[in-house]
């Protein structure tokens, strides 16, 4: 074994990836992430990891880790030729819209969503041409060209405070796509979907299948478990939960508590990386995979510095110069 692949499997061995979550051995791990990390140098590349890759992606070739907003919010800074969005396809438009000059590029082709593909620009034309007035609010799991209809992005860190301002002008909303997000803020906030909050069906495939009846089963199991759900998630579950709130949100919960338990309800990666930053504390399994996230591989990744070409993605100016209010509305908004 070469000296280069040792050093990359004590790295990754130092990081805890030698305990849980890496398909195969870890030195082929280290031998994918070595060179990841050669190619993305050599090509001046960043590459951002939301919170729901494996580890193997999110600790072993991430230099951006975090939410969507986090990783919004870290893109406008990046002084790199290219970004590598391991995430889905929406995120990376919206990297995209925040820096036109630059390369940007998802490590595959099904890296969806299906909160994202519940809504488009005219459904959003055709909701604003029905309640004549009122500003759409749009969560930023949603496509370029429904930013670009709409008047402020939010993601789940920040949509309640986001809301408050907006109704400190506005004496209704249009929030656009979560029907089950937009169902708890009305909740959080004290409002009526239907009059003071106009919603969408929307929903994203992993959030809405959890069984709420399954709370209580956990907490009889462990005692002085805390239940932590993503604002995705039905009102039904987070009615039984101790916390409601984004990725970030929920790190920044289990930090800060001493809980005998944590049952995260969300994304299994999430999970997967809360283990590996709190060796200390206890997770429960309540998760389920996404899909669209778990498309993208180290391999994948790879491949795409051999030959970034097909994957690039592109958004027409005038679309980008449309989102782009929006979304620096919701900077705006939420500092």
């Amino acid at each position: 074994m070469d000296t280069a692949l040792k050093n990359e499997m004590e790295r990754l061995t130092a990081l805890g990836l030698h305990r849980r979550c890496v398909e195969g051995a870890l030195e082929g791990v280290a031998a994918l992430t070595l060179e990841i990390n050669r190619l993305k140098k050599a090509k001046n590349a960043v590459i951002c990891a939301h919170v729901y890759q494996t580890p193997d992606i999110i600790l072993g070739i991430g230099d951006l880790v975090g939410d969507s907003y986090k990783l919004a919010d870290d893109c406008r800074k990046t002084q790199a030729d290219a970004i590598i969005f391991c995430g889905v396809h929406f995120m990376a438009e919206t990297a995209k819209i925040l820096n036109p000059s630059k390369k940007v590029y998802v490590p595959s082709r099904n890296a969806g969503c299906s909160l994202s593909e519940a809504i488009t620009a005219a459904d959003v034309r055709k909701l604003k041409a029905a309640h004549p007035g009122l500003p759409v609010v749009t969560y930023i799991n949603t496509s370029a060209e429904v930013k670009a209809e709409s008047d402020c992005i939010v993601t789940s860190a920040n949509a309640e405070k986001i809301l408050k301002r907006m109704y400190e002008k506005h004496p209704a909303v249009i929030f656009i796509p979560d029907r089950y997000m937009g169902a708890n803020l009305a909740k959080a906030l004290g409002k009526t979907p239907g009059k003071d909050i106009i919603l969408w069906h929307g929903a994203c495939v992993v959030h809405e299948k959890f069984d709420a009846s399954l709370i209580a089963a956990y907490r009889r199991k462990y005692p002085g478990l805390a239940a932590l759900a993503h604002a995705e998630c039905p009102s039904e579950l987070i009615s039984a939960v101790d916390f409601m709130g984004g990725t970030g949100d929920m790190l920044r919960y289990v930090e800060n508590t001493n809980a005998s338990a944590y049952l995260l309800v969300t994304e299994c990666g999430f999970g997967e990386l809360a283990r590996l930053k709190f060796p200390g504390k206890n997770f429960i399994a309540m998760c389920r995979l996404c899909p669209y996230m778990k498309s993208i591989t180290l391999n994948s990744v790879l491949a795409l510095l051999k030959d970034p070409a097909p994957e690039e993605v592109t958004v027409p100016a005038d679309i980008a110069a449309r989102a782009k209010v929006a979304i620096d509305k919701m900077f705006e908004l939420a500092a």
